[in-house]
């Protein structure tokens, strides 16, 4: 029987009598035939009490409400498992949407997410689990909006006592809770002026990062913002004692936004910029707002207009990591062991060679702005001063320090670098302009550091080798199928591998560390990474692949929670993968 928005009905099982299976008894459920309705299914989950758990696997397939299509997409196996996925779809004449809230791929996007933190509100102290995300407004696949319709991705702990169903728990969590949250997505039930001010927030950051080429900045920061976050554990802003930012009058920058009007604040120019500062000032805390920069903020989180450019990356030492045949020869020349670091590969990386290899790395995924933070860094690739030097002559130093590239990075590469250095004043004399956070207030302080400047003399810097990768040691399956796991934000699970993420800053949502497990299969399953393609090609052929689709071409077969990765998380966790094989690196 078709059902009201879902089409034809989903046939699911064989219709054979249920039969005994596996360790634990259980059964192979025979599909619920005939009228499935929102009435059906509170009637089968009335009958269900009292029985074994696994008959919960009898309500998979479509059930059609009538302002909505209910898909039951997978049922848990024990009370114990992973929580069951369930789907919803609002037909565009249920949502009523209007044209403004989802025609444009930002709004869309922004509409999306603040429907689905209205579900989460929503369902508070129910069993039906929504991913709302945290401060960030990102692409994820829990809510999605296409020509007006919604579609709404759920998990739910299917209820029961011990191994059996709790029928009516079950009842009124599916024919009950999901129909008024339902009902209070519809935009007619919604607050109209918060969820336009909303999709204007985003819209308006959005242009406001677009307009930073053109002015010749790598990131702005608005004044009246707040960055310092609640506490270490909590990305929230800080409250009552937080110092509203205030950019220096010589590096104010206006720019006009669609919404906004008229924004001014703290533009970073392209080039070297040098952070300074007394501990505890806000050298740090600006630097982690700039590396947020890069995603969208939620009205009332203090950063809606701290801007970076998309491609900015936060780079750090990262030592033990695995480093798979990549350029890193200038940074590091001539090692004792006589190893190529033209082409270099290692289990175990040091400090520095980490750093270096992290910095080829993002300039080969497409980077152009650098973050760091001496705090993360490894000191002897940051700097060798003149006492150093006379007593470590260059010929038994194989280490370039990062001092003398940063120039020719930005001269012969166009990569602009945003450091913070509290203990070294030999970045004076390479930095565009130096700017100094004294009490959480930045000043410009360029034309002092000038003054304390030396003369210096900058190495070569020539762009790493481009690198083919097989896409055979790209492997996500294990006992033949694919596996796609996340432990907290530590650790992708890939196939047979865990991938080490602790140290990729700028993951920001667990979702994030999903998807990028789905991107990386998606690149080697299709293709992508074949054909002699470098990797930069293959991550420029999976931009185009998503395409307008976004987040929903990488979820083919899976059901959880994912959200889109930028293509720089992607390549960094692929260059940790220890599976991974180079097929051609120059």
């Amino acid at each position: 029987m078709p059902g009201r928005y879902g089409g034809r009905e989903r046939r699911q099982g064989s219709g054979r009598p249920e039969r005994r299976g596996g360790p634990g008894g259980h059964r192979e459920q025979p599909e619920i035939r005939g009228r499935r309705d929102d009435a059906r299914l509170a009637e089968e989950l009335r009958r269900m009490d009292g029985s074994s758990y696994g008959r919960y696997k009898s309500l998979t397939g479509d059930w059609s409400f009538p302002d909505f299509t209910l898909t039951v997409e997978r049922v848990q196996s024990d009370p114990f498992a992973p929580p069951s996925r369930v789907a919803v779809r609002i037909p565009a004449e249920v949502a009523e949407l209007p044209d403004s809230a989802w025609h444009a791929p930002v709004r869309r996007r922004a509409t999306a997410d603040y429907l689905v933190r209205r579900a989460y509100r929503e369902l508070k102290g129910a069993r039906l689990r929504i991913d709302s995300g945290g401060q960030e407004v990102l692409d994820r696949a829990a809510c999605q909006i296409r020509d007006g319709e919604v579609l709404l991705r759920l998990g739910i702990e299917m209820p029961g006592h011990g191994r059996r169903i709790d029928g009516r728990t079950a009842e009124r969590e599916l024919c009950e809770r999901l129909p008024d949250m339902v009902d209070a997505l519809r935009w007619p039930s919604l607050d109209d002026a918060e969820a336009t001010a909303f999709a204007d927030t985003v819209e308006d950051t959005c242009a406001l990062r677009g307009k930073l080429a053109e002015l010749g900045l790598v990131a702005f920061v608005a004044d009246g913002s707040v960055l310092p976050r609640r506490s270490g554990v909590s990305d929230l802003p800080m409250q009552g004692s937080a110092v509203p930012f205030r950019s220096p009058e010589t590096l104010r920058a206006t720019v006009e936004l669609p919404h906004a009007g008229e924004v001014s604040g703290l533009g970073i120019p392209e080039g070297i910029t040098l952070i300074v500062g007394g501990g505890f000032h806000g050298k740090s805390t600006l630097l982690h707002a700039l590396e947020r920069g890069v995603y969208d903020h939620v009205p009332g989180d203090g950063r809606e207009f701290v801007v970076s450019r998309a491609d900015a990356v936060k780079i750090r030492a990262e030592e033990g990591r695995q480093v798979e045949r990549t350029d890193i020869s200038a940074f590091v020349r001539n090692l004792p062991t006589g190893a190529d670091t033209s082409d270099f590969s290692t289990e175990n990386a040091s400090g520095s060679t980490s750093q270096a290899a992290n910095i080829a790395e993002a300039l080969e995924a497409g980077s152009r702005t650098l973050l760091i933070d001496e705090d993360t860094t490894a000191t002897n690739l940051m700097i060798r001063d003149a006492r150093m030097q006379r007593l470590v002559h260059g010929d038994r130093e194989p280490l370039t320090p990062f001092v003398d590239l940063v120039r020719p990075l930005r001269r012969d590469h166009g990569v602009s670098t945003v450091l913070v250095m509290g203990g070294s004043g030999d970045y004076f004399d390479v930095a565009d302009q130096v700017i100094m956070l004294d009490g959480y207030r930045p000043y410009d302080v360029t034309e002092r550091a000038r003054e304390l400047a030396s003369e210096r003399t900058d190495a070569d810097f020539a762009a790493p080798a481009d690198r083919v990768i097989d896409a055979r040691s790209v492997d996500a399956t294990a006992r033949g199928r694919s596996r796609i796991k996340r432990r907290d934000m530590d650790v992708l699970t890939f196939g047979e591998n865990e991938i080490d993420v602790r140290n990729l800053a700028q993951l920001v949502d667990p979702g994030q560390i999903i998807g990028v497990g789905l991107a990386m299969r998606l690149l080697a399953e299709d293709g992508l990474l074949g054909g002699g393609r470098t990797l930069t090609q293959a991550l420029d052929a999976l931009e185009e692949r998503l395409g307008d689709d976004g987040v929903t071409a990488l979820g083919r077969g899976y059901a959880g929670d994912y959200v889109l990765p930028r293509r720089q998380e992607i390549a960094a966790a692929l260059n940790r993968l220890r599976t991974l094989r180079v097929l051609r690196s120059g």
